[in-house]
């Protein structure tokens, strides 16, 4: 049997009603016909007992037989819904291994549909972002990229400049041909219609990636100003300890949380001041290290403690009076709210969910979801900046070669074995 032929646990593995086991490769049908005596009616479920090579039985089980081309990876493909005890699970696995199947690589199936066509690279990468989505947000945009959305633009992008080039290549193919002069001002039209849409996705504020990777918001203050307090009340439980002495927060707490359907972590750090502790000087250091990272501070301020005026970088600033409870609030506050009464609280709550939604809303194209693309799509906007600029015919039309292998890049239709390791090694076993 084909040693490429490969099996994986699609479920969770342990004390479970069923686990499901894909196999995919050329050797599947054989393997189906080993275990189950002959292979079922294509794409109907069929209940069969499952034997290894003492026949002896190993589970009644719902199997599923999808030849290839139209299944997942494009292979012959089988699925059995077994019990899902552990013994169940290793029988079964035991008997593929016996017949010459091996267990996948983590993405290996993911990596055999793209490599079989069913799907280009920016859809294989939505897969595993579908299959770590925590929110509805994350869970939406991965749908929209597995759909293809992202990837038609990606398209679009390469049929267009592969047409700029064929232009540019009969310019230098014929030279001394009286060709009209229209053309080559046609094709640098392209150029900047192309460079356009490209700055118009690189300048979209990393709304994908954000939503991907999510939104950093970090509470930022003076000792004693109730950052603790807050970040509890927004977590709804006792995840930092709160008291009146000052200094008492000494590291970056991390807690993550939901808002505005994307997902934010949100970060209590140690009150900012001058100290000669030495422990609490390195939170402070810490403190300030993470607020450079942060998409939003939350500055606080009460009665009697100004607020910090720290350098907030590219983040947003919300400067937030606490202790609202006690009297007067500060004219600086962009709200006030009391942890103590609850006032202000859903304010609070309601803003910070409308700058999640704002900071990962995308409107218009499928923005870009990782770095990856980011970096690509840059590479083939300067190599139009430069194709724009260059006189040469043979020079702009090299450049404009590096500019169609950088998009090809990002759907997978270029040379990118490398690329494919990075971007698959991620997944879990069996997709």
């Amino acid at each position: 049997m084909d040693e490429e032929t490969i099996f994986a646990p699609m479920t969770g593995v342990g004390r479970n009603a069923v686990t499901a086991l894909r196999l995919s490769g050329p050797g599947t049908r054989q393997a189906v016909e080993a275990l189950a005596g002959n292979c079922p009616p294509a794409r109907r479920a069929t209940l069969r007992s499952l034997r290894d090579g003492q026949g002896e039985v190993l589970d009644r089980a719902m199997l599923l037989w999808l030849p290839g081309p139209a299944s997942y990876t494009g292979e012959d493909v089988a699925e059995l819904h077994l019990h899902g005890g552990r013994a169940v699970l290793e029988g079964v696995a035991e008997a593929l291994l016996a017949l010459g199947l091996r267990l996948a690589e983590p993405g290996e199936f993911s990596r055999r549909a793209f490599l079989n066509g069913r799907m280009d690279l920016v859809q294989a990468e939505a897969v595993g972002d579908l299959v770590a989505a925590e929110t509805a947000g994350q869970r939406r945009q991965a749908l929209r990229q597995m759909a293809g959305d992202l990837g038609r633009v990606y398209q679009d992008w390469s049929d267009r400049l592969a047409g700029v080039l064929a232009h540019q290549e009969a310019l230098i193919d014929f030279p001394d041909e009286a060709l009209p002069p229209e053309i080559e001002a046609a094709l640098m039209a392209d150029i900047a219609a192309l460079r356009a849409a490209l700055d118009g996705h690189l300048s979209d504020r990393a709304r994908g990636q954000k939503m991907r990777d999510g939104l950093v918001f970090v509470v930022q203050g003076a000792p004693n100003v109730g950052k603790s307090s807050l970040v509890n009340a927004l977590a709804g439980r006792d995840v930092a300890i709160v008291s009146a002495t000052p200094g008492t927060t000494r590291d970056v707490l991390e807690i993550p949380l939901v808002l505005g359907d994307a997902p934010v972590t949100l970060i209590d750090t140690a009150g900012l001041r001058e100290t000669a502790d030495p422990v609490e000087a390195e939170g402070v250091r810490r403190a300030r290290a993470r607020a450079g990272q942060a998409d939003l501070i939350i500055s606080l301020v009460s009665i009697g403690v100004p607020m910090i005026d720290e350098p907030v970088g590219d983040a947003v600033r919300m400067v937030v009076a606490t202790k609202a409870d006690l009297g007067s609030v500060p004219p600086d506050a962009d709200l006030a709210v009391s942890v103590l009464t609850g006032a202000g609280m859903d304010i609070l709550q309601d803003r910070l969910s409308a700058f999640a939604r704002e900071a990962t809303a995308a409107a218009g194209p499928p923005p870009m979801t990782r770095e990856r693309h980011r970096a690509l799509v840059q590479r083939a906007r300067d190599h139009l900046a430069i194709a724009a600029s260059e006189e040469e015919s043979e020079l702009r039309g090299e450049e404009l070669r590096l500019a169609l292998a950088a998009l090809g890049g990002l759907t997978g239709k270029v040379g990118v074995e490398a690329l494919l390791d990075r971007v698959f090694g991620d997944f879990c076993i069996g997709k």
